[in-house]
């Protein structure tokens, strides 16, 4: 009896022991991860010859940064690491090097615009670069870089043309991609500074029209909307960078989490912010075991597919902001420990570089059907964990984060 007693306190206190457990938020030392960022950006400047090319990845078998000239979609996400490592340091040499990766940038507006990146190339850059000096040349830029992105707006289909190469060779007429509501933010900035509501309505109209087509009932994500260029009429949804039309990919669930959490921001529309509240859901919900997503939720290799830390840190940054507007306290701490829980997964060994190469993580995935990046270090990764960790320390520190006026 003593000895089924004693038996019975055991499983008891090994069971409270384990409940607690199961309750703390993932350990994460913000600032020794911040520290570590802001190192590992000063040896791959200085691992750099010059800013004609910027990183965009490194493969596994590799050290240094492949590179990518200023018309790369990526270009903007090098200029961003810098803003935001002298953000994080107040290092004046990292600053410098800011202002001159960035500047380079404005040769993007050289050339016709082809595509709905503009948003990932000079926001990145120039925003954060307005956002810490108040420079009047990049206000002046990010004006034009919003007109010029408006010139692929769709009014009939009420959306902007993301990729006007698919329109021959996919045929998709008029097509949008998950990834487009990330570029709005121009619009909403331009549309405030200058620009008028025109911009603010395109930007609000693509975000409902991408709401309708974009998001399934079950709040799951369609990479690409294929839209009827003579009335506007929806067509099908499709995916490109997922594993299957039908399929989950992951990193496009944390970009409808991201993009419609700044889109609530710009609007104070209740619908966007529920919206980006079951994406939040879909996405936690679905996390396997480990708690990093697979480059596709419906990947049938699952578990021997690739992992995507770029979709964790996208979506980390996101739920952060996210739960700043959540009215009730159950819910904003839902929201900041899923984010912490990621990034603290990140802050691993299995995902940090460590001296292995200059990148902050490893295992990302850019574009598995296209065999390409796969169980790489990729610079938007790098890009969204620095941001989501600065976050997450104002947060600590009680700091509302300084969006771009």
């Amino acid at each position: 009896m003593i000895y089924r007693s004693i038996l019975i306190c055991i499983a008891f206190a090994m069971f409270a022991c384990s409940s607690t457990t199961e309750q703390q938020p993932e350990k994460l030392d913000v600032d020794k991860m911040l520290a570590y960022c802001v190192e590992k950006t000063k040896v791959s400047l200085n691992g750099l010859s010059g800013t004609d090319s910027i990183p965009r990845n490194i493969y596994p078998d590799q050290t240094k940064w492949n590179k990518v000239g200023i018309h790369d979609w990526t270009s903007g996400f090098w200029p961003g690491v810098l803003w935001y490592a002298y953000e994080a340091s107040g290092d004046k040499d990292i600053l410098e090097q800011a202002k001159k990766y960035t500047e380079v940038l404005s040769g993007v507006l050289d050339v016709p615009v082809d595509n709905h990146d503009l948003g990932f190339m000079l926001y990145c850059s120039f925003g954060n670069g307005y956002r810490l000096t108040n420079d009047a040349k990049y206000h002046d830029l990010l004006l034009l870089a919003a007109d010029s992105l408006a010139t692929l707006y769709n009014p009939k289909v009420g959306t902007i043309l993301s990729w006007p190469v698919m329109r021959k060779k996919m045929n998709w007429p008029h097509n949008t991609i998950i990834d487009n509501l990330i570029n709005l933010e121009l619009l909403f900035w331009a549309s405030k500074n200058g620009d008028g509501s025109e911009l603010f309505d395109m930007a609000v109209s693509h975000a409902e029209v991408s709401m309708e087509t974009l998001i399934r009932p079950d709040y799951s994500t369609v990479h690409v909307a294929v839209f009827d260029t003579v009335d506007g009429h929806f067509i099908k949804g499709v995916t490109h960078q997922g594993y299957a039309d039908d399929s989950q990919w992951a990193r496009g669930q944390s970009w409808g989490i991201y993009g419609y959490t700044m889109c609530y921001r710009e609007t104070g529309n209740e619908q966007f912010l529920q919206t980006a509240r079951k994406l939040a859901d879909v996405f936690i919900n679905r996390l396997p075991e480990d708690g990093i997503p697979y480059w596709d939720f419906d990947d049938p290799n699952i578990p021997n597919a690739p992992k995507d830390a770029s979709a964790a840190a996208v979506a980390a940054s996101g739920l952060l902001e996210l739960s700043e507007y959540m009215k009730h306290d159950a819910d904003k701490l839902k929201y900041k420990k899923a984010a912490t829980q990621l990034l603290a997964k990140l802050s691993t060994d299995q995902y940090l570089s460590g001296d292995s190469n200059r990148s902050f993580l490893l295992h990302s995935t850019g574009h598995k059907p296209n065999g390409t990046e796969i169980d790489a270090s990729i610079i938007y990764a790098d890009y969204y964990f620095l941001e989501a960790l600065l976050r997450l320390k104002k947060t600590q520190d009680n700091v509302k984060w300084a969006y771009v006026k």
